[in-house]
């Protein structure tokens, strides 16, 4: 599914042409998402103005003047600017008309994605939406760090794989960047999180970092699935050490990556350089 870097990217793309923008009109054309998508949306944000996009978590924020538009693109959704008239495609189910008559069009083949009203700004939905209040730090974030991860392992036992890739822990460690930053500190992603001390975890929270804003910087990981709002998929995965990279030489030492499943993830690894 798109991960962090992919939906920061969306946001970047599509906030010069949507902020400061006035909704004409909301049109539903599927409104069975993961959350239907309610009646009454359209009349709610008919008129209003587009004050801000941000990003928290895997959720866009769309803060309007009387409320906020959470958008969570789900296992394979997209937005796209495009112009009002241009005829839809198979599977873009709703556009948000501007008032320069074009649109943000919302594309999901599966249907996982979420395009929800809320009457709450974005800072109060942060911290008191359902979907957004018990989520963890933003791993780009000042409050994010190795000493954070360290005090938060203590006394845990589930592997650091699935210790870093839980969001009420740090937001937006996926699967492909969860195998690429605990390649790169060195440590196995099967080790229990709270024997993993805390040099090492400074280590890792520094990679989180790189490997997150080197993704961004690159438009994001190319996914069967997901392009940019542009049309045009990311290249983070031509840099991919490790996942997807079962059999082949580890481009550090040689070994063969191996893969093993954890926590019903794949896991990719090099049994040499990660112990």
């Amino acid at each position: 599914m798109p991960e962090l870097p992919e939906v920061e990217t969306t946001v970047r793309g599509i906030r010069p042409h949507l902020e400061g923008k006035r909704v004409q009109a909301l049109l539903v054309r599927e409104p069975r998402l993961r959350l239907p998508i309610a009646p009454e949306t359209a009349d709610l944000v008919a008129g209003q103005r587009i004050c801000t996009l941000s990003r928290r978590s895997k959720y866009i924020l769309m803060g309007l003047e009387r409320g906020t538009l959470i958008i969570h693109l789900g296992m394979s959704g997209s937005l796209r600017v495009v112009p009002a008239t241009s005829p839809p495609r198979r599977h873009d189910h709703l556009d948000l008309v501007v008032s320069d008559q074009r649109c943000l069009r919302f594309h999901d083949p599966r249907r996982f994605g979420i395009f929800l009203w809320t009457a709450e700004t974005p800072q109060i939905a942060e911290q008191q939406h359902p979907l957004l209040s018990r989520l963890g730090p933003e791993p780009l974030g000042d409050q994010f760090d190795g000493d954070y991860l360290y005090a938060a392992s203590r006394g845990r036992r589930i592997a650091v794989k699935s210790f870093i890739m839980d969001a009420s822990v740090v937001v937006g460690v996926g699967n492909i960047y969860a195998n690429e930053s605990l390649f790169l500190a060195g440590i196995h992603p099967t080790r229990r999180c709270g024997r993993v001390g805390i040099d090492r975890y400074r280590r890792l929270a520094e990679v989180i970092r790189a490997v997150l804003t080197e993704s961004i910087s690159q438009g994001g990981t190319t996914l069967r699935d997901f392009v940019q709002e542009d049309g045009q998929p990311g290249y983070f995965a031509q840099s991919l050490r490790v996942y997807g990279r079962e059999g082949e030489a580890c481009k550090r030492c040689g070994e063969p990556i191996r893969l093993r499943r954890i926590g019903q993830r794949s896991s990719f690894y090099c049994a040499r350089c990660q112990h």
